[in-house]
């Protein structure tokens, strides 16, 4: 992972993946918008220490999905906020307007208008550069059906479990469990009596979850490991009925015993990918993906969803490639992680 020239001197600087385990900033053209686009000079962008390592590491099955992220060379990034400079003929977004969009680390992007999300004044750049990961997990809460009353466990306390905690208990969860191997992601868990803390190594997990539910295990439980092999020890917390929830992306093959996992005691397997989200509000399902970053906001201005101490990395795009090869040995370490341009 090498830095050929400072980001600094270039023209728009951007993030690529030219292989696997292979990173470098890359001088292209400042894009030009077309007619229905704006162009938006960058503040800060979201690394995906899921989606972006997987692709970067190349550690993913032949034939499948991944195959079609992790083409290379590969743009990294999905998560960009910043100010309009410039919009094209038919676009209808002012110059000046901050605005969160799905593009990825550079410090010029263009967007359409339409996929433009406008951040509010009362929000800073930092909160919202994690819209994309709130509009991932709220997706994923309301495919998961979580109510009032419900006790939730959530298996992987990153980036996508600290959110899939709160939230859970936004949507009414009486409490929620998280589960991970590292200590000092567990640490990042809300300080409430609500929420349980669970280290697999020092405790079995489905007794924790029989204990804290009064014998009644989970309603829901959501995988955010994106470790294949972790899954089938996931049902053993859900009481008969119960729902899995697939937030993450896992990228391997599960061994399960569908008998006893889900058909005996009935259990509902749901997938909840981003892409999921209807591509059109309508009145049967008005939850697209701009509606949830507005609601990410609305919690953020109330001051009933806090994320500022979920953040441990923030970096200039020159040492972009560093930040990389150490998230690559090691991301237990880190939980929000942004490039500042």
């Amino acid at each position: 992972m090498t830095l050929p020239e400072d980001p600094s001197d270039m023209d728009n600087p951007t993030v690529v993946f030219p292989g696997p385990q292979e990173v470098e900033i890359e001088d292209r053209e400042r894009p030009a918008p077309a007619a229905d686009e704006v162009l938006v000079e960058t503040a800060t962008s979201l690394v995906s220490t899921g989606t972006e390592l997987t692709i970067l590491s190349g550690d993913y099955p032949e034939e499948s999905v991944w195959d079609d992220y992790g083409t290379y060379p590969f743009d990294a990034g999905y998560a960009n906020v910043g100010t309009v400079v410039e919009a094209g003929a038919a676009a209808d977004i002012s110059p000046g307007t901050r605005v969160a969009t799905w593009s990825p680390h550079a410090a010029y992007v263009t967007a359409r208008a339409t996929d433009c999300v406008v951040v509010p004044d009362a929000v800073t750049d930092d909160q919202a550069s994690l819209f994309a990961i709130a509009q991932i997990v709220m997706n994923g809460i309301r495919r998961g059906r979580v109510t009032w009353g419900e006790t939730a466990v959530v298996y992987g306390a990153g980036i996508l479990g600290q959110f899939a905690t709160r939230l859970c208990q936004l949507a009414g969860a009486e409490t929620v469990i998280g589960v991970d191997l590292a200590q000092n992601r567990l640490d990042f868990l809300p300080d409430d009596p609500a929420v349980v803390a669970v280290d697999p190594d020092d405790e079995i997990p489905a007794k924790v979850v029989q204990t804290v539910s009064n014998g009644r295990f989970a309603d829901v439980c959501f995988e955010v490991t994106g470790n294949p092999d972790a899954i089938p020890e996931e049902f053993e917390v859900l009481r008969d009925q119960g729902r899995l929830v697939l937030l993450s992306s896992p990228h391997g093959e599960t061994t399960l015993d569908f008998h006893d996992s889900v058909n005996a005691p009935s259990t509902e397997i749901i997938g909840a990918h981003q892409l999921s989200h209807p591509s059109t509000a309508t009145v049967a399902d008005p939850w697209t993906k701009r509606r949830h970053a507005e609601l990410y906001f609305s919690y953020l201005r109330q001051g009933r969803l806090a994320v500022a101490d979920l953040f441990t990395h923030a970096v200039d795009p020159a040492d972009a490639p560093d930040l990389y090869r150490d998230l690559l040995d090691d991301r237990t370490q880190a939980m929000a992680v942004r490039i500042e341009w």
